[in-house]
């Protein structure tokens, strides 16, 4: 079969052997499979990734000298039941599947590992256990997206944010837009995207961003609740307690306004999706205080914050990475039940013959979002 090989970040289309489904396995048939930020980090990064991969004790990763096929985010077409395997996936079933395989002797994460070759190819092995029948018809094109919508999905479900928060998405590139398709799903009112590149603003508006801001001209978050300045905080501290003071009882009013979060001040729910050194720090800088911030984006070297400035604010981190395989089945039918819309995200489509290029394409923002692979093209 054919497929796209990537060694000491050289991607090139190749000949391998037809793989085989073991026990529990199904072989697929691949239709549709995105291009990842996480592919293109292993492709130019991938000591780094390893490294990183290693310190959360998954071995068996990407090596610049060993030759991986990516590809994570797959639909696929039933070509072969390994046995044990459930008979609903009979022979021709259209199939999404989470990314991992067990082979030779351990998991593998499929699309990052040489163990378990990527749909970046005609056919790839999946787990029967963790695949899922694709339902209502949904296409091949929306179906590939379920994993990346996954991955938003969960960070949107650990934000907690509710409909009448301020949402602030900083960076509107795949994660970013994906994020912003299930705020908009989920009714949040107001959604502010922040993106240099006039083309990424313009996507983030097509998903459902209700205020697009370009960060090199003004901040993302002189439109969000809040407050900014320490001083302006105790001031508002100092009034609220001298009003307070003048009442009997007001110890007692004061914990059930506390109880009712009355008490700190209105603040945004950010989310960081560039993964760029210097970004968390820059956003605990510059985010009002008490904020809520979602790290989405994966930056894959090392970096530095100023504890003293979250300390001083009271910023809530939460890191985010994946999903669970409950919010990946649940994100398929989202996607077809029509609950969520991601088709603006995609912004093209090519054969084996053209990822290449199409990774290069993935480096101008201007150019390209998310990009999907269709192996029956060439």
């Amino acid at each position: 079969m054919r497929a796209v090989s990537c060694q000491h970040a050289t991607l090139s289309v190749v000949d391998l052997p037809t793989p085989r489904p073991a026990e529990g396995q199904l072989l697929l048939n691949v239709l549709r499979c995105g291009i990842c930020g996480s592919d293109l980090h292993a492709k130019d990064h991938t000591d780094e990734l390893a490294e990183a991969m290693s310190a959360l004790g998954v071995t068996d990763t990407v090596a610049a000298d060993t030759p991986v096929v990516f590809g994570h985010e797959f639909c696929g077409e039933v070509a072969e039941r390994g046995r044990g395997v459930d008979r609903r996936f009979k022979e021709g079933t259209r199939v999404v599947s989470f990314p991992l395989l067990r082979t030779r002797g351990s998991v593998h994460l499929t699309g990052l590992s040489a163990a378990a070759p990527g749909a970046y190819a005609e056919q790839v092995l999946a787990e029967g256990a963790l695949s899922f029948v694709v339902p209502n018809g949904l296409s091949p094109d929306i179906a590939a997206l379920t994993e990346p919508m996954a991955v938003a999905l969960h960070a949107v479900r650990r934000s907690d944010i509710s409909r009448r928060d301020t949402a602030v998405v900083i960076g509107c590139g795949p994660v970013g837009l994906a994020i912003i398709c299930h705020l908009k799903a989920r009714r949040v009112e107001t959604i502010i995207a922040s993106d240099p590149s006039p083309g990424r603003r313009e996507l983030a508006r097509r998903c459902g961003a209700t205020l697009v801001i370009d960060p090199t001209h003004e901040s993302p978050y002189a439109a969000a609740p809040g407050v900014t300045s320490g001083t302006e905080l105790y001031e508002i501290g100092m009034g609220s307690m001298r009003k307070l003071r003048r009442m009997p009882g007001w110890v007692p009013l004061y914990r059930i306004a506390d109880r009712l979060g009355a008490t700190a001040p209105k603040r945004p729910v950010i989310f960081e999706c560039v993964g760029n050194p210097g970004m968390i720090d820059s956003i605990i800088a510059e985010a009002p205080f008490n904020s809520r911030v979602v790290v989405a984006g994966v930056c894959m070297g090392s970096d530095r914050l100023r504890p003293t400035l979250a300390n001083g604010k009271e910023i809530d981190l939460r890191f985010v990475f994946a999903y669970t395989p409950l919010e990946f089945r649940d994100m398929l039918h989202l996607l077809a039940d029509g609950k969520v819309n991601a088709a603006p995200m995609i912004t093209d489509t090519v054969g084996l013959d053209g990822v290449a290029a199409a990774f290069d394409a993935l480096g101008n923002p201007e150019n390209q979002a998310k990009v999907l692979i269709d192996p029956t093209t060439g």
